[in-house]
C-alpha cells in the first residue's frame, strides 16, 4: 500500500513536470527551435525595396522589413538577385523560398502561400515621357492605340486591364521583363506610356498623368514552405503589436518621397490660371516663424524660405504668393474668414475648432518644441504643481487651443504681449508663459534679468496653413506643397532665424563687456592727462595707448575658450569679402561650417568642463588642417573657415584630410576626447548668391543636412 502510494506520488510530479514543458513549448513556437537557424532564400530586386549604396551596404523597403522579421524567427537570408519578373517564377518553381512585395490575386494564391497581413500599400500610374504630347490628362480617350507597357505577370498589368476596361479605351500593352527604372527609360522611344508604381517616376524621364489604381502586396512563400508561413505570420503579428504604424514609418523612410508630388494636376493648373496670386496671412513678431521687416516692410522668417522654396518646387506648375502681415494669428484667421486673404499661418487647430472656425489645416511642415518659461526657484516642481496660471497674449489662437489639447486644467490669464507676461510670472502673478523653443531667443536676457527658466513641457507644437472651407483646389495644392520642403531645410531656416532675433541693445553691450569697457575709458582719461602734463609724455603715451587698443580689439574678436576668432570678427571679415564682391573684383572663396556632434550630450554626462575639451579638440583639428585659412567660433557649438587663394584650389584635399583627420580622433579612449563634426562647405557663386551671406547660408544647410545623415548613419 506504501510502494502503490509512492508510486502515485512519483506520478503526479511526472504528470507535473510534462505539463510544465508542454506549457513553455506552447508558449511561443520559436522557443522550441533551439540553435537551428534556417537559411531562407529570398529573392533581391531593384530600388526602393532593396537599395545598395555607393559602398556595397544595403537597406530598402523589404530588406529593412525581413531584417526585422529575422529578430524574431533567428532566419539566416540567401539573397537571389534578379528583376521582379524572374524572382517570381523562381519562387513559384522553388528556387528561392520567399519574396516581398506580391500583390495578391487569386491565380497567385493558387501558386503561392500569402502572409496574412500585409507589407504595405502601394499606388500604380501611368507614366509619359516629358515630350509627351499625344496622351492627354483631360482626355482618356487619348490612349487609344498608343503602346502602353507593364511589367509581364505583374499586378500593375492586371489592375492596369481592369482600368482600361472601366474606362472603355484601347491602348496597345506591350509586355515587358525589364526592372521598372530600365522599362521607364523606354519612355518616348519603344513605348508611349508604362504603368508602375509611383515611387519609380523621375522628372527627367517621366510625367505622372493617371492613377491607375493601388492594393496591400505581401510576403509570398513558396508553396512547399508551410513552415516559414507558420513563423512568418507569427513574427509580423508581434512586430504590429509590438508597433502598429511599422508599415507606415517605413514608408515615411523609403516611399514617401514619391515624384508625383512634384506635379499639379489639370483642375489645380486650371485654378492657378484663375489666381495667379495666393495671398498668405500671416502673424507678425513671431520670429522665427514669421515677422515683418520694419525697414522694407517684407515678410522674413522661415515662413518666408518656406514659400520661397514651395514657389518654384513644382515641375509643371509655379506659385505666386503675396504676404499680407497681420498683429496676431487670430487676426489672421479672421482676414481669412473675411476673403482678405486665401490662406494664414501659424495655425494649429484640431478639427473641432477649424470646423467652427470654418477653415480646413494642411498638413504640418513645421514643428517646435515647446517650453514653459517659469520661476527658476519653480523649475523643479513645476510639472507637478496644480492649479497652473498661464499668461498667453491676447489673440493667440495657437497656444490657445495647445493648452486645451494638452494642459485643460491649467488657467488662462491675458496680457497684451509676452514681456509683460513675463514680468507678471516674476510678481507671481502668473506661473508660466508657453513658448516656442526657436522663440526663446528674444526673450533670454529679460528672464535672465527676471530670474526665469524654461522647463520642457514634453510636448511639440505642429504649424500649418489655413484655408477657408469650399476651396478644395488651393487646398490640394497646400497640401503637396508642404511635402515638398526637406525637414532639413526647415530646422536650419529656424535654427538661423532664432540666432536673428536675438536683438542686443547697447547697454547689453556695456553689462556684458563691463571690464574692457572700464578698461577703454582709463585709457581715454590717461591719454588725456597725459597730453595736460607733457607733450612728449603725451606723445609717448598716445603711441603705448595705442598698442594697448590694438590689444584689446584683437581680445573683443577673440574667442576665449578655443583662442579662434568669434562670431563678431566673422561679420566683419564677410563684409569686407561683401565689399570686394561689390567692387567687382575677380575674387574667388568658398565658406565652410562645422557643427560639434553630442556637445549637449557630453555636457549633461560629462559635465561642461569636458564639454570645453571637446570644443578645444575640435577648434584645434579644424585649425590643423585649415592651417592657411581664418577659423571662426560662430556659436556655442559652431565653427566656420572661409576658403581663399591656395586653400580654395586645394578645397577638395583639405576637406577629404580633415574628414581622415577626424575619423583618426575617433580612436581615441575618451567620448569628450574624439571630434563628430558635420560640416557644409559652399563656393561663392555670383549666379545665385545675392550676397556673401547667402554663400554661408548655403553652406550651414548643407552642413546640416549632412549633420542629418551623420545621425541616421550613427
Amino acid at each position: 500500500m506504501k510502494q502503490k502510494r509512492h508510486f502515485n506520488i512519483y506520478r503526479q510530479i511526472m504528470i507535473f513536470f510534462l505539463s510544465v514543458l508542454i506549457s513553455v513549448i506552447t508558449i511561443h513556437p520559436f522557443m522550441i527551435k533551439g540553435e537551428e537557424t534556417k537559411t531562407v532564400r529570398v529573392g533581391f530586386h531593384e530600388e526602393p525595396y532593396f537599395i545598395t549604396d555607393d559602398m556595397g551596404r544595403w537597406s530598402g523597403y523589404t530588406y529593412e522589413y525581413q531584417h526585422k522579421i529575422a529578430a524574431y524567427t533567428g532566419w539566416k537570408f540567401e539573397y537571389v538577385h534578379g528583376t521582379f519578373t524572374e524572382l517570381l517564377q523562381m519562387l513559384e518553381d522553388g528556387q528561392i523560398d520567399m519574396m516581398g512585395n506580391i500583390s495578391y490575386t487569386e491565380e497567385r494564391a493558387d501558386k503561392l502561400l500569402f502572409s496574412s497581413v500585409p507589407m504595405g500599400t502601394e499606388s500604380y500610374y501611368l507614366f509619359v515621357g516629358p515630350g509627351n504630347t499625344h496622351i492627354k490628362e483631360e482626355d482618356f480617350s487619348s490612349i487609344n492605340d498608343r503602346r502602353i507597357g507593364v511589367t509581364k505577370n505583374s499586378f500593375q498589368q492586371t489592375i492596369f486591364q481592369s482600368w482600361i476596361n472601366s474606362h472603355n479605351v484601347s491602348p496597345k500593352i506591350v509586355e515587358l521583363t525589364n526592372t521598372e527604372e530600365e522599362s521607364l527609360k523606354l519612355v518616348g522611344d519603344r513605348i508611349e506610356g508604362f504603368v508602375t508604381v509611383d515611387v519609380y517616376g523621375t522628372p527627367e524621364v517621366s510625367t505622372p498623368v493617371w492613377k491607375i489604381g493601388s492594393s496591400d502586396y505581401y510576403f509570398a512563400v513558396n508553396k512547399d514552405r508551410q513552415d516559414l508561413l507558420i513563423e512568418l505570420n507569427e513574427a509580423m503579428g508581434i512586430i504590429h503589436d509590438e508597433n502598429p504604424y511599422f508599415n507606415t514609418e517605413l514608408h515615411e523612410k523609403y516611399l514617401r518621397n514619391n515624384q508625383t508630388i512634384y506635379y499639379l494636376t489639370e483642375k489645380e493648373r486650371d485654378w492657378l490660371l484663375d489666381h495667379p496670386t495666393i495671398k498668405v496671412g500671416y502673424q507678425d513678431n513671431y520670429l522665427a516663424f514669421c515677422e515683418q521687416d520694419k525697414q522694407t516692410g517684407e515678410l522674413i522668417g522661415a515662413l518666408k524660405d518656406y514659400l520661397d522654396y514651395v514657389s518654384t518646387g513644382f515641375e509643371n506648375a509655379d506659385l505666386n504668393f503675396e504676404a499680407i502681415c497681420y498683429p496676431s494669428s487670430g487676426a489672421a484667421i479672421e482676414a481669412l474668414k473675411n476673403g482678405e486673404v486665401d490662406c494664414m499661418f501659424p495655425a494649429n487647430l484640431s478639427e473641432y475648432e477649424s470646423e467652427v472656425l470654418g477653415i480646413v489645416t494642411t498638413p504640418s511642415f513645421m514643428t517646435t518644441e515647446m517650453d514653459a518659461v517659469v520661476r527658476a526657484s519653480d523649475q523643479k516642481e513645476f510639472i507637478r504643481q496644480e492649479d497652473i496660471i498661464v499668461a498667453v497674449n491676447e489673440g493667440n489662437t495657437n497656444y490657445e487651443v495647445f493648452l486645451k489639447d494638452n494642459y485643460p486644467g491649467w488657467s488662462i490669464k491675458y496680457f497684451v504681449d509676452t514681456p509683460t507676461g513675463l514680468e507678471a510670472i516674476a510678481r507671481g502673478e502668473a506661473d508660466c508663459v508657453i513658448i516656442s523653443n526657436y522663440r526663446f531667443s528674444n526673450i533670454a536676457k529679460q528672464c535672465e534679468k527676471l530670474h526665469l527658466t524654461t522647463v520642457y513641457t514634453g510636448v511639440d507644437l505642429d504649424y500649418s496653413l489655413a484655408v477657408k472651407q469650399g476651396n478644395p483646389m488651393l487646398y490640394s495644392i497646400l497640401s503637396k506643397a508642404s511635402r515638398l520642403v526637406p525637414d532639413s531645410v526647415i530646422h536650419s531656416s529656424l535654427t538661423y532665424y532664432s540666432t536673428e532675433d536675438a536683438k542686443t541693445t547697447f547697454l547689453d553691450t556695456i553689462k556684458e563687456n563691463i571690464v574692457p569697457f572700464l578698461i577703454t575709458i582709463i585709457i581715454i582719461v590717461s591719454i588725456i592727462a597725459a597730453l595736460l602734463i607733457r607733450d612728449i609724455v603725451a606723445e609717448r603715451k598716445i603711441i603705448e595707448e595705442e598698442r594697448l587698443l590694438h590689444s584689446l580689439n584683437e581680445k573683443v574678436f577673440y574667442d576665449s575658450l578655443t583662442s579662434v576668432r568669434n562670431k563678431g570678427a566673422f561679420s566683419e571679415y564677410l563684409d569686407q569679402l561683401q565689399d570686394r564682391v561689390d567692387n567687382k573684383e575677380e575674387y574667388e572663396f568658398a565658406i565652410g561650417v562645422f557643427d560639434c556632434d553630442d556637445l549637449k550630450m557630453i555636457n549633461d554626462i560629462y559635465g561642461h568642463d569636458k564639454g570645453d575639451v571637446y570644443l578645444k579638440n575640435t577648434s584645434k583639428l579644424i585649425c590643423e588642417v585649415f592651417k592657411h585659412s581664418p577659423v571662426f567660433r560662430i556659436g556655442g557649438d559652431e565653427f566656420a573657415v572661409v576658403l581663399e587663394n591656395d586653400d580654395y584650389c586645394f578645397r577638395a584635399g583639405l576637406i577629404k584630410q580633415f574628414e581622415m583627420a577626424k575619423n583618426g580622433k575617433e580612436l581615441n579612449k575618451n567620448r569628450w576626447e574624439q571630434v563628430h563634426v558635420s560640416s557644409g562647405i559652399a563656393e561663392f557663386d555670383p549666379e545665385i548668391d545675392l550676397s556673401v551671406h547667402d554663400t554661408a547660408r548655403r553652406a550651414d544647410k548643407i552642413m546640416y543636412e549632412n549633420k542629418r545623415l551623420n545621425k541616421q548613419g550613427r
